[in-house]
């Protein structure tokens, strides 16, 4: 095991320039975007509306947007996607293109799993994975929703693209051991496909930066592979998730994390996709680009004119840079989408607009 890459700091860090001073990797033909979780909005106390328009004045090319099951379907015979709605419109109107998360399980987002109460009475047995054998009922709901969200929005051009489940075959964090089986998946991608079969099937997967991680999500996911290889089968599109720091367990004022920035660890899986792209011909992007802290809580901390260790506002354009500098001509970066764009708005309302500024130098400069 690498201990370099286990760090034992202070969790809360003083705010520095350095985010002025670092360079600006050119994009390209990159596109940048953000993703836009509501209920990550409503937890930091923000306004969810006012906080989607004042992200889309920016000049971001794509967002990511979420179906979130049991808000739509909040019960028997509900299908109330007024709020979905908006968020669709106010980006269209903004003119961005948008990547709509289907869900229907796992949509982006904590706790990641919106499946309504009256569709599953009973939790999902952990250790075990959800075979469609085994929950033929909820399987068949799953895809009706799929259906029924295409048919509503597959009119507008603004989509650029559908995404299937998040993280689809892998658990859900430390809290749940369950995992979709990748049959169940295979199934959902059939009906999304038929139901709209011009637009690409986009699923995404957590990239492990660091050698602990990697040998736990080898272990939990050896028997059909990780959500990145089950996107490699199934989709048009892989997402990759990238999370170089965050942290594992705090021990007074100061927290152990894992920061895999600047580990090997990562680099074999990541020059298997490109080469998988390049035989392919497909697209990758980064789907989910850290750029808020990974704390040991679900709501990252707001600590007054001090930052978390594990995403400065410098770490912004360090990611970005990274990222960039894995892709060339013969595999293009398709996208590169920023997370974490509602605690830059908690930040700038805390009167620090340090992160917003880190976005805004690359939008001004890539």
């Amino acid at each position: 095991m690498q201990l370099l890459e286990f760090r034992l700091k202070p969790a809360v860090q003083p705010l520095t320039n350095a985010w002025q001073q670092l360079p600006v990797a050119p994009r390209g033909s990159t596109r940048l975007g953000i993703t836009f979780r509501p209920l990550q909005a409503s937890a930091f106390g923000l306004d969810v509306h006012s906080t989607l328009q004042a992200l889309l004045a920016y000049p971001f090319q794509i967002i990511r947007l979420g179906a979130y099951w049991n808000q739509i379907e909040s019960g028997p015979g509900a299908f109330e996607p007024d709020e979905l709605d908006w968020q669709v419109e106010a980006a269209e109107r903004a003119g961005k293109h948008i990547i709509l998360c289907l869900g229907p399980l796992k949509t982006f987002g904590y706790p990641e799993f919106f499946v309504p109460g009256h569709r599953l009475v009973q939790p999902f047995q952990e250790h075990r994975l959800v075979r469609p054998s085994e929950y033929p009922l909820l399987l068949k709901a799953a895809t009706e929703f799929i259906v029924r969200l295409v048919e509503r929005y597959k009119e507008h051009e603004s989509i650029l693209a559908w995404q299937l489940e998040h993280e689809a075959v892998d658990p859900l964090g430390v809290e749940h051991s369950w995992r979709l089986q990748a049959a169940f998946v295979e199934q959902e991608a059939r009906a999304l496909r038929q139901a709209d079969p011009t637009r690409p099937l986009m699923m995404n997967g957590f990239l492990p930066t660091s050698l602990p991680v990697r040998i736990s999500q080898w272990w939990r996911t050896k028997d059909q592979g990780d959500s990145l290889a089950v996107a490699q089968r199934l989709a048009d599109m892989v997402g990759i998730d990238y999370y170089p720091r965050h942290a594992l367990l705090p021990f007074g004022s100061r927290t152990l994390y894992l920061d895999g920035s600047q580990s090997p660890s990562h680099q074999a899986r990541r020059k298997q996709l490109l080469a998988w792209a390049v035989a392919h011909h497909k697209k990758l992007l980064i789907a989910e680009g850290q750029a808020e802290p990974w704390e040991a809580v679900t709501v990252p901390t707001n600590p007054h004119n001090q930052a978390m260790y594990s995403c400065l506002p410098e770490h912004i354009l360090g990611n970005y840079n990274a990222c960039l500098g894995w892709f060339g001509e013969q595999v293009p970066l398709f996208a590169y989408l920023f997370w974490g764009a509602e605690y830059w708005m908690l930040r700038k309302q805390s009167l620090d607009s340090s992160y917003l500024q880190a976005f805004e130098r690359i939008l001004e400069n890539s």
